[in-house]
């Protein structure tokens, strides 16, 4: 194996299973859609005590020091969409309500956590309902 040139592309690509020249040629530009992650900024940096950093790579929203929302913005797959904490039970119903909007999202969708597309036509009222609701699950009942 050379030391020089673009193995490193080649080795990593047989590991991840990603080509990974073409990951590095054709980067995806993020936000993929501008305008929805700022409307959802807007809904998370509204409530009492928000603060906003990235976590992994995309924008996240903290109250007192604890997540209850991220952008997922073709961080697993091709899709622009929005994870929020979720009350129980609530993940199931949405889920199996309307699957072409709502979903289970990796790593968090264990604990309940709801994900929502935002790529398709996103109802921003019902969005906003459950960022608050996604807000005061994780919130300290003291903030409100």
């Amino acid at each position: 194996m050379p030391l020089g040139g673009t193995w490193i592309f080649d080795f990593f690509s047989d590991i991840c299973g990603y080509n990974l020249r073409m990951v590095v040629a054709n980067p995806i530009l993020r936000p993929s859609d501008p305008e929805k992650v700022e409307r959802l900024r807007r809904l998370c940096m509204a409530l009492p005590g928000v603060t906003e950093k990235d976590s992994h790579g995309e924008a996240a929203w903290f109250v007192r020091g604890k997540q209850f929302a991220t952008t997922a913005d073709h961080h697993h797959d091709d899709r622009l969409a929005v994870w929020l904490a979720a009350p129980d039970g609530a993940q199931q119903v949405l889920l199996s309500s309307n699957p072409q909007r709502f979903f289970r999202p990796p790593y968090v969708g264990h604990r309940g956590w709801l994900g929502i597309y935002l790529d398709v036509e996103v109802d921003w009222v019902e969005v906003g309902i459950m960022v608050e609701r996604a807000y005061r699950q994780i919130a300290a009942r003291g903030l409100e």
